[in-house]
């Protein structure tokens, strides 16, 4: 008995854990560049002093699906996306390298380019400083040149270049930060070959209808682990009342 009511009430808490996975994913559609959770269940044995002679269930994320979303244009020279495989260097509120595959970037007060969520874009050197300009331009290989202030109309230079990169998917991990991060924790190589599209931006790659199906079926799986469970109050009852008539 006590094995049926414990797998009941793990399947139970472990289903409202997924729940939380798939609404997340939910909250994230509107998000450029979100990269949706994968979830799954599986059964474990409870090791102890003894043999593992009781066994609960367990979700747990066993991965990121870096697959992309759809591009929106935006017509803004500032807005890049990465075009095919590959990802957008930034630097991380902690000090790392992390990745992403949009940006809406922006130039702040002190010449900072910046990502839409304030981080700094990595160049190839470290963050992008850009002098004071007119007018600032993205080139498919991540070039940022500049028409300075009182230059004519012709008159570009190249300022930096922004560090696109192409690692394994398989070394890459998404970070409690939301940001992909490398495996290791260690930068990854700049890769030419990347490129990216100014004056558009990466849509999430949630599907809603795939999450809100996910979402009903996790619920109705939570109420059959409730039923489970009273089923198993009600037979422990029963045996009570056997026992107390013999």
């Amino acid at each position: 008995m006590d094995k049926y009511l414990y797998v009941a009430m793990t399947g139970a808490s472990q289903n409202a854990l997924a729940q939380k996975a798939h609404a997340n994913n939910l909250a994230n559609i509107s998000t450029n560049g979100f990269q949706r959770d994968l979830e799954q269940a599986r059964s474990m044995p409870v090791f102890g002093d003894s043999f593992p002679a009781r066994a609960f269930a367990l979700t747990e994320r066993p991965a990121t699906d870096f697959s992309p979303g759809a591009m929106i244009e935006t017509g803004r020279d500032l807005d890049v996306a990465v075009s095919g495989d590959g990802w957008l260097a930034v630097q991380a509120p902690d000090g790392s390298e992390a990745y992403v595959r949009t940006a809406s970037m922006n130039v702040d007060a002190l010449g900072m380019l910046r990502a839409g969520n304030g981080m700094p874009i990595m160049g190839n050197g470290g963050p992008i400083a850009v002098p004071p300009q007119q007018q600032i331009e993205v080139g498919q290989d991540g070039t940022i040149s500049i028409r300075a202030q009182g230059e004519g109309p012709r008159v570009m230079a190249q300022v930096d270049r922004i560090k696109l990169v192409q690692p394994d998917l398989k070394t890459m991990t998404k970070g409690l930060d939301g940001l992909i991060h490398t495996s290791d924790g260690q930068p990854a190589v700049a890769d030419a070959n990347v490129r990216v599209v100014s004056g558009f931006l990466e849509a999430s790659n949630v599907n809603a209808v795939d999450e809100m199906t996910s979402v009903l079926a996790l619920s109705k799986q939570f109420e059959l682990h409730i039923k489970m469970m009273n089923t198993a109050k009600e037979d422990d009852q029963a045996m009570t009342r056997v026992l107390s008539i013999s």
